[in-house]
């Protein structure tokens, strides 16, 4: 998934909202919560960030000694000249190996998996703003599409209303055809807006309830917190490039693929690690020729300690093109980082510029509904008058 497609502007991240609500209603605050605790794509990021979590923990094993026990037993039967011989034996031993020195692999191993955890963090926090930001938008969905849908039925109940006004006139005489036809024609939109709003209110609530995890029921109306918000769009852009997760997690991403480099450079110097053992054997043999049947035991007991030194001298360029392969994985991180910049500085003016927008378009709205009812008011009252 493209950083683009993860990518809320951080100015309006902060859009928690509330209000006191009835109980019988459920408020946006309690549907965030919900969202917090049931989405689904939050608790898939919630796992993945555990699965990178143990990567510390790997990359730290090879601080620590690797400890292997050993052992085993055999029992051969030989006959010989109709006489035959049993040999047991028995062995078990512990082997003890530390690495001294690695070439820093193992140092540089653990960095860059602490800095993947930070990234991954970051991922969550960013998945977590996404799916608030959309729970909130569906919330509001829910809320806009039952009104416009209760409007729209209200719409055809007055048009309704309309065509049986007209076939009155036009039974008494004071109507035409004409106007019961353009009645009609108007009752027929308005059903076909009445259920193309039903339909709406469904994908909404769908919506919903795959964000949440739970239909919607009786939602209680909220409004914009105005006041968390920036107070100009560069205010917005500034916040979101030192603060937005996405650009702090592939700013960790970098980090990570720079240790790999180093870790991957260690693997062509020379190595050192120390080894010890302990071992103890035992056997029995009975039977033998000349011996008669009785047994003979013996057991060895051993123990060892040494160092081990590796100096690489050829290893047919594989290690090189790794060396090569992680620089220009390091190089793609960096230009990553200034996609995700300029991604997030696209997402907060677009936000911020709609977000002026609706405004505009609101308070226009309001004039619009104003003068069409100043004028359905003067309609009937000189309906009224004849």
């Amino acid at each position: 998934m493209s950083v683009f497609g993860r990518v809320v502007p951080a100015a309006l991240i902060g859009l928690s909202l509330f209000i006191v609500a009835p109980v019988s209603a459920e408020t946006l605050n309690g549907a965030l919560a919900k969202a917090y605790q049931n989405n689904a794509t939050l608790n898939a990021a919630r796992a993945g960030v555990r699965v990178t979590n143990e990567g510390v923990p790997l990359a730290r094993s090879g601080y620590r000694p690797q400890i292997v026990g050993s052992g085993g037993i055999s029992a051969t039967h030989t006959v010989t000249n109709q006489r035959g011989s049993d040999i047991l034996t028995g062995q078990f031993g512990v082997q003890i190996q530390q690495s001294i020195f690695d070439g820093f692999q193992t140092e540089n191993n653990v960095r860059a998996a602490e800095a993947r955890v930070r990234a991954a963090h970051e991922s969550l926090r960013n998945t977590e703003q996404n799916v608030l930001f959309n729970a909130v938008a569906a919330y509001m969905d829910v809320i806009r599409d039952r009104r416009i849908a209760a409007f729209r039925q209200r719409n055809l109940e007055f048009l309704a209303e309309q065509v049986r006004a007209a076939e009155s006139r036009f039974e008494v005489g004071e109507g035409t055809r004409t106007d019961v036809a353009q009645a009609q024609a108007s009752r027929s939109a308005a059903e076909a807006q009445l259920a193309a709003a039903r339909a709406q209110v469904q994908v909404s609530e769908a919506t919903y309830r795959q964000l949440i995890g739970e239909n919607p029921g009786q939602l209680q109306a909220t409004g914009p917190a105005a006041s968390l918000l920036p107070a100009s769009m560069q205010a917005a852009i500034d916040v979101a490039a030192h603060q937005h997760p996405a650009i702090i997690a592939t700013q960790h991403l970098v980090d990570a693929a720079s240790f790999a480099v180093k870790a991957d450079e260690g693997a062509m110097l020379p190595s050192l690690s120390a080894t010890a053992g302990v071992s103890t054997s035992h056997t029995d043999i009975s039977g033998l020729p000349g011996v008669g049947m009785g047994a003979e035991t013996g057991t060895r007991n051993s123990a060892s300690v040494g160092l081990n030194l590796t100096v690489p001298i050829y290893q047919g360029g594989g290690a090189s093109a790794q060396v090569r392969q992680s620089k220009e994985e390091l190089g793609q991180a960096r230009i990553e980082l200034d996609v995700a910049r300029e991604q997030v500085r696209l997402a907060a003016t677009s936000a911020w510029s709609q977000y002026v927008a609706a405004g505009q378009a609101v308070a226009a709205n309001r004039e619009l509904v104003a003068a069409a009812q100043l004028a359905l008011d003067g309609v009937i009252e000189e309906r009224g008058v004849g």
